[in-house]
């Protein structure tokens, strides 16, 4: 690798990331330790480390001299190996003369990375890293690494990030005057097309989408790992986003795919499973109900994001509402959400929290209404719980039952809540 190359990408970030204008996310950070930013391709985890920086400049932390990115899908340094990337550091110090604050953008491209960025680390480095890929998060990483990474999972805008980038201020008394009607009209793009910034200004906003499943897919899940039967794993996707809301065991799921013509063996379809998930496409919940061994093989799945997910759906309103409340429940909670199915069923159930939340378009219909209260009532009976929700499209009201309160709330006044 010729070192006037990474001079050259060096020199370039520093000048582009200075100009770029950004609307500022909730970003809290240790002063001394050193982060690894994983989740989903365009999720903003760049735009993380890009505002970091600019916070470290504008404290007078730093300047820009002092800042080292590299973006590793520059094709530029494609071919770059592990034992080659001492030369990033290496360059700076001989155009600046001074320790930078290092940010490695997408460095899971590299077989071998960990041990560089440990190196960094005990040389008392500050270190920042992004990936596309949950492994980053496994314990062999954390072990490889030695505990001098803290991680941190990037979750597409939310719904108030949003009608941040439009410039909607929720003041005290919003939901009493015209910013409502905003906040209401916003809400349909978000709930069709997700939460990717760089999809918002866009008229074409599907197009968009569907050219960042396929690099999901097809670069991150497909040509990363090497998968021959690349059919079965587009079937399994699909069926996965056509079966959100309904839990599935492995047969189930097996046997879907191998109707279509595709057959995949089962730990086949186990694996491919995981890339999913690793990719940051899809994550499932377990039924908090079931015996240990059956938690990992029976689930709810969901997509990280409902404009990837819309693309799968015809009619999807149903869908897209339960799938949006995951989205919020498993950034919130992480791995203490649940779906409770023994007798009754529960959508979202989360334990330390005492809370059970139903998702459920409309509940004007009487039998709908009653199947939903029913369910969290029973569910109160048989654990102590302090919150009872029922997330709708547009219904709001309190429900009082047996001395328990339910509250009944509009999708986008829930998202804006939690």
């Amino acid at each position: 690798m010729e070192k006037l190359i990474i001079k050259s990408l060096i020199a370039e970030k520093q000048k582009e990331i200075i100009g770029i204008e950004l609307v500022e996310r909730p970003l809290e950070l240790e002063t001394a330790a050193n982060y690894i930013f994983v989740g989903l391709r365009r999720a903003g985890k760049s735009y993380l480390m890009y505002q970091h920086i600019q916070g470290l400049i504008k404290s007078g932390q730093a300047s820009i001299e002092d800042i080292l990115y590299i973006n590793f899908e520059d094709e530029r340094i494609s071919s770059i190996k592990a034992e080659e990337l001492h030369l990033f550091p290496e360059c700076f110090n001989e155009m600046f003369d001074k320790k930078p604050f290092i940010f490695l953008d997408e460095i899971q491209n590299i077989i071998g990375w960990e041990k560089f960025a440990r190196r960094l680390a005990d040389s008392k480095y500050r270190v920042f890293i992004t990936g596309s890929n949950a492994k980053m998060l496994s314990k062999e990483m954390h072990t490889t690494l030695g505990g001098r990474f803290i991680a941190k999972e990037v979750f597409p805008f939310s719904f108030k990030e949003y009608l941040s980038f439009f410039q909607v201020t929720l003041n005290r008394n919003w939901e009493y005057d015209d910013t409502r009607i905003q906040v209401v009209k916003l809400f349909e793009d978000y709930f069709y097309y997700g939460g990717f910034a760089e999809s918002f200004p866009l008229k074409d906003k599907r197009s968009w989408l569907n050219a960042l499943y396929q690099k999901v897919l097809l670069g991150d899940i497909i040509s990363r790992n090497g998968i021959r039967n690349e059919n079965a794993i587009k079937v399994i996707a699909k069926k996965l986003a056509e079966s959100v809301m309904q839990p599935s065991s492995l047969a189930r799921i097996k046997n879907i795919v191998d109707s279509t013509g595709t057959t995949v063996a089962r730990n086949t379809l186990v694996d491919y499973l995981q890339l999913l998930n690793d990719a940051y496409l899809v994550f499932g919940i377990s039924n908090f109900s079931d015996k240990l061994s059956d938690k990992e093989t029976y689930k709810k799945r969901y997509f990280y994001d409902n404009g990837l997910l819309n693309n799968f759906l015809f009619e999807p309103e149903t869908k897209l509402l339960e799938n949006i409340v995951a989205i919020y429940l498993k950034q919130k909670y992480g791995d203490d959400l649940y779906f409770y199915k023994k007798n009754i069923e529960v959508d979202f159930f989360i334990p330390n929290d005492h809370r059970a939340i139903q998702a459920s378009f409309r509940i004007a219909d009487d039998t709908t209404r009653q199947r939903e209260v029913k369910a969290l009532l029973r569910l109160s009976e048989i654990h102590d719980l302090t919150t009872l929700e029922i997330v709708t499209w547009d219904e709001e009201t309190t429900i009082q039952e047996y001395g328990t309160t339910i509250q009944v709330l509009p999708v986008w006044k829930w998202l804006l809540k939690l």
